[in-house]
């Protein structure tokens, strides 16, 4: 956002503070102004495409479902707050999750932004979109969730850009194509999870069944496992995604089983049944543990049998990860290929 920009919404929240229900912040739409006691959700009902709902510092202990395109929900930096309310009255509350952001099947939600506020103590999601066309998350703060800090599906051209994601019970970031059926991967047409903090969750990153995303500039620490890239046998295989210039550090937690994976530990970057996969660039220390997942960057044989084929993974700095920096358990035929990369250690032995 501009300095022109924010100095615009500032002014039409001091002309809402004196009595002016709304005022312009662009040539296209009007503020909305929320003071903590206000219904953050009553506002965004009231908004039309290309308004801005402004929400001042404060704790609000609601859901908020959008389902206008064109939409600004912005907070006022991390005291802006969305905490659960004592019983929840709509269907995004009583699904567990504090924004939802919520087009139709077949006719997707276009344009929305929502950044610069906090989410936390949520059952399910902090923030969930479905069926979101070039939806914009950025500055927003995802903490303690009981699955995902902020997750999609169906979606298509995200942008996830400066967010923190932490002491989520899943993964901090959660993309996949649908999570209530098994089908191929999906074309995201270029979503970037760029510049984010990934800390003391279960995973930092899961892009789960999708093509065309790029993982860039984030910094992953403190997880179970930092970065997943995961296919399965379903058609298209994921493929075509970017993992480029991440810090990925000391994911050392400890996550038991579960009925997909078996427990986590000292996971930095996983790809498990996916192809043309290009992990590039990034930097990957510390990362230790014994479970079957554990290593530096790590190509896993999927329990599915699917294969992960044709990725390239090259200058990246993997160092002092254990069982060892590159692991690759797939076969001398998957045209996998490791180049380039400062490392000491690999499995099988030779790929450093």
């Amino acid at each position: 956002m501009t300095k022109r920009h924010i100095a615009l919404l500032l002014s039409a929240a001091a002309l809402v503070s004196c009595g002016v229900a709304a005022a312009p912040a662009t040539s296209s739409g009007k503020v909305h102004l929320v003071h903590p006691g206000e219904s953050v959700q009553k506002a965004v009902d009231a908004a039309k495409a290309g308004d801005t709902v402004l929400v001042l510092p404060g704790t609000y202990r609601e859901s908020v479902k959008i389902t206008t395109p064109r939409l600004t929900l912005r907070g006022m930096g991390s005291s802006t707050i969305l905490q659960p309310a004592e019983k929840a009255q709509d269907e995004c509350g009583k699904r567990g999750n504090g924004i939802c952001v919520a087009g139709a099947k077949g006719a997707p939600l276009r344009d929305v932004t929502v950044s610069h506020l906090t989410v936390r103590g949520f059952s399910r999601a902090g923030l969930m979109a479905v069926g979101t066309d070039h939806l914009t998350v950025r500055s927003v703060t995802a903490a303690d969730n009981g699955v995902w800090g902020i997750a999609e599906e169906r979606a298509t051209r995200s942008v996830y850009r400066q967010n923190t994601a932490r002491n989520n019970g899943d993964a901090g970031l959660f993309l996949a194509n649908t999570v209530t059926a098994e089908q191929g991967a999906t074309d995201t047409k270029g979503t970037r999870i760029a510049d984010n903090r990934l800390e003391n969750n279960r995973i930092g990153v899961t892009v789960r069944r999708l093509r065309a995303v790029s993982v860039t500039g984030n910094d992953v620490t403190g997880n179970c496992a930092g970065v997943f890239v995961v296919g399965d046998e379903n058609k298209p295989k994921t493929g075509d995604v970017t993992v480029r210039g991440n810090r990925v550090a000391k994911n050392n937690k400890y996550c038991a089983k579960t009925e997909r994976l078996p427990f986590l530990q000292g996971s930095g970057i996983v790809l498990t049944g996916v192809e043309k996969t290009e992990v590039t660039g990034n930097t990957v220390t510390g990362n230790s543990g014994t479970s079957p997942l554990s290593g530096g960057i790590v190509l896993f044989k999927s329990f599915v049998g699917a294969t992960s084929e044709g990725n390239r993974i090259h200058g990246n700095t993997v160092r002092d990860n254990s069982p060892a920096d590159l692991v690759d358990q797939e076969n001398a035929k998957s045209g996998n290929t490791f180049q380039g990369n400062t490392c000491k250690a690999s499995t099988p032995a030779g790929l450093c």
